[in-house]
C-alpha cells in the first residue's frame, strides 16, 4: 500500500514516497527541481514485481526546503540513510540527471547497500569551465517559470509547451503545490543552483570505475549526454551497458514511458537471473 514516509537526518527533513509493492527493491532518485511522484507512472507497473520507494531529494518536494547542505555528500548520504532505514539493501538504485550523480556516487561509495544501478541521462563528466554557466543557464530558466501559476490547468499549459504534453507536463504539474496567491514550485532556485553546482563541481570518473554491481547507462538522444560520453562510460566501466532511445527528451521516463519500462524490465530481468 503507497504511503508517505518522514525521516529525519541530522536535523534535516527527509519525505519519501514508498509506493509499496514485493519482491526486491527499488529507489528511484528525480533530477533537480523534480520531486517523488513524478515516478508514479514507473511505479504504477514496477510494483507488480519490486518494492518501490521514491526520494524527495532534500530542497525539494515534502523534504526540507532551505536545508543547508545540499553537497554530493549530503545528498548520497540521505539516499543511504533511507535505504538502511526502510530496509531496502540489496536495493536497486535508478537516477535521473543529478539523481543519477546521487545514485552513481552511492554504488561506489556503499556497495554493500546496493546490487545494481541505473544511470539516466547522467554522467561522471563534470567541472571545468561550464559548471557556472550550466547554473546559471538553469537558475535563469526556472526564474524564467510565470510564477504563481492561477490554475493547475494553466501550469499543464506551460509545463506543456516546455516539456511536452501528456506524462511530461501532468509530472511537472504535480510537483506544485497550492497557495494563496496560485500555484507555486515546491523548491526555491537559488537552492537548486547550488544543488546543481555541488553535483557537477567536479568529475566522478574514478567512482564510476569503481562501481562493482551491475550498472546500465540510459541515454536520451535528446538529453544532455553527448554520445562520445556514454561512450567513454561503458570503455572506462566495462561490465556497464549502453542503451540508447534516439527520440527521447532528458526526462525519457516522463517522455518514452514504455521504451522505458522495457529498458528498466529487462535490465531487471537480467539481475534476477544473475541472483538466481
Amino acid at each position: 500500500m503507497a504511503t508517505w514516509r518522514e525521516m529525519i537526518r541530522d536535523g534535516v527533513r527527509l519525505a519519501c514516497h514508498d509506493f509499496g509493492g514485493d519482491g526486491p527493491s527499488v529507489l528511484l532518485l528525480h533530477g533537480l527541481a523534480g520531486h517523488a511522484d513524478e515516478w508514479a507512472q514507473t511505479a504504477s507497473w514496477l510494483t507488480t514485481r519490486c518494492r518501490v520507494v521514491a526520494l524527495d531529494a532534500r530542497g525539494h518536494g515534502r523534504s526540507e526546503r532551505f536545508p543547508g547542505d545540499v553537497s554530493r555528500e549530503a545528498v548520497v548520504g540521505d539516499a543511504s540513510f533511507v535505504v538502511e532505514r526502510l530496509g531496502l539493501q540489496p536495493v536497486v538504485v535508478v537516477g535521473q540527471s543529478v539523481g543519477g550523480l546521487t545514485a552513481l556516487s552511492l554504488a561506489a561509495r556503499r556497495p554493500g547497500l546496493v546490487r545494481g544501478v541505473v544511470i539516466v541521462d547522467a554522467s561522471p563528466a563534470g567541472g571545468g569551465g561550464e559548471v557556472e554557466e550550466a547554473v546559471a543557464a538553469t537558475a535563469g530558466a526556472l526564474r524564467n517559470w510565470p510564477v504563481s501559476f492561477a490554475s493547475r490547468s494553466a501550469a499543464e499549459a506551460f509545463f506543456a509547451d516546455r516539456f511536452g504534453a501528456g506524462l511530461a507536463a501532468e509530472a511537472w504539474t504535480s510537483g506544485l503545490e497550492e497557495g494563496e496567491d496560485g500555484w507555486r514550485p515546491r523548491f526555491d532556485v537559488e537552492v537548486m543552483a547550488q544543488t546543481l553546482r555541488e553535483a557537477i563541481a567536479a568529475p566522478s570518473w574514478t567512482e564510476w570505475e569503481s562501481i562493482q554491481c551491475p550498472s546500465l547507462v540510459v541515454r536520451a538522444g535528446n538529453g544532455m549526454v553527448e554520445p562520445e560520453t556514454a561512450t567513454k562510460m561503458t570503455e572506462r566501466l566495462p561490465s556497464s551497458r549502453l542503451v540508447e532511445l534516439p527520440d527521447a527528451a532528458h526526462d525519457l521516463h516522463l517522455d518514452q514511458a514504455g521504451q522505458w519500462r522495457e529498458v528498466l524490465c529487462h535490465f531487471l530481468d537480467l539481475l534476477d537471473d544473475r541472483t538466481a
